[in-house]
């Protein structure tokens, strides 16, 4: 009843901004534009869904948009190595779990230098991010790398439509979504985030492994990041090194316009998702109305800066 009631706003909101845009934009409810609509929210709300678990500890995480970069060059470059073996399909979940395993070992150090060390985590994960974008444009000198047309099954990780109708990446966003929910709101691990976040040093007092489910926040984080890459690179048919810039500020908008409290112990997944959805519908909508994206910016950053604002006033 009392995360109904939290989310009612948000809700609100988001029949808002449909009937204005579906107004002001013609054709902005058709059937075709909302799969299309719903297949971009994807990649930030699988993005989000993991940063909503770090902000929830009183963390943050900058990396996610550079490690989606990263995630996506590895897996591109090993699937066009390997000569005959690489049109088979064990060679294809090779690729993606290269790519998988460089987003889990940078979520592990971020892990570690977070719980282990005096540092914030704004300046570790802004390291981060600067390794990791470096490390993507080190391939193939920068240029992006095209996705052999043989890769069919990759290709429809971000393309396909199950039953000719359901975007395949809106089935993976979903997927995530469920278990992620599950992990935080049905499972010790997530009752021992919402401890931290709410409390850090009674959390210690009372036996909470801190340590060792820090560093599984952010192992998770940029493991879905790595999940949101895969599905970027497919949509766009190659791996773009420089691809996912200010990803990371679509993702943590989302979080907190779904209302994820930056001082942690307050979140919800359902908040985050209906937050990727408000965020998405925002920038369909004033991209197909013609808005510069300079004004663009400008209108995410009020949408920002009032939830922070309303965060405030409810604590």
């Amino acid at each position: 009843m009392r995360t109904a009631k939290q989310l009612l706003p948000l809700l609100i909101a988001m029949a808002a901004l449909l009937l204005l845009f579906g107004l002001w934009v013609p054709n902005f409810l058709h059937h075709e534009n909302m799969l299309d609509l719903v297949q971009q929210i994807s990649v930030n709300a699988i993005m989000a869904f993991g940063m909503t678990l770090v902000i929830l500890i009183g963390g943050i995480d900058l990396s996610v948009g550079a490690l989606l970069a990263l995630v996506g060059t590895t897996t591109v470059y090993v699937l066009t190595r390997g000569g005959a073996d690489a049109q088979s399909l064990s060679w294809m979940v090779l690729a993606i779990l290269a790519g998988l395993c460089v987003a889990g070992g940078f979520g592990t150090f971020n892990g570690l230098c977070a719980a282990k060390t005096k540092m914030p985590p704004f300046i570790i994960t802004l390291a981060m991010m600067l390794v990791a974008r470096g490390a993507a444009l080190r391939y193939n000198q920068g240029r992006p790398m095209h996705i052999p047309d043989h890769q069919t099954v990759f290709l429809a990780l971000g393309n396909g439509r199950l039953f000719g109708a359901v975007p395949v990446p809106v089935v993976v966003m979903l997927v995530i979504f469920f278990l992620a929910a599950i992990l935080l709101h049905r499972t010790r691990f997530g009752q021992h985030l919402y401890a931290i976040g709410g409390n850090r040093e009674a959390a210690r007092f009372t036996g909470i492994p801190i340590v060792r489910n820090e560093i599984l926040v952010y192992v998770i984080c940029s493991t879905l990041a790595g999940i949101a890459g895969l599905v970027h690179t497919s949509q766009l048919y190659s791996a773009e090194p420089a691809s996912g810039v200010m990803f990371e500020l679509n993702a943590i908008a989302a979080s907190v316009v779904g209302g994820t409290s930056f001082t942690g112990g307050r979140g919800t997944m359902y908040g985050t998702l209906i937050g990727a959805i408000l965020i998405g519908i925002l920038d369909k909508g004033l991209n197909q109305a013609g808005i510069h994206f300079s004004s663009q910016y400008i209108v995410k950053g009020l949408v920002i800066l009032s939830a922070v604002y309303l965060d405030v006033r409810r604590r």
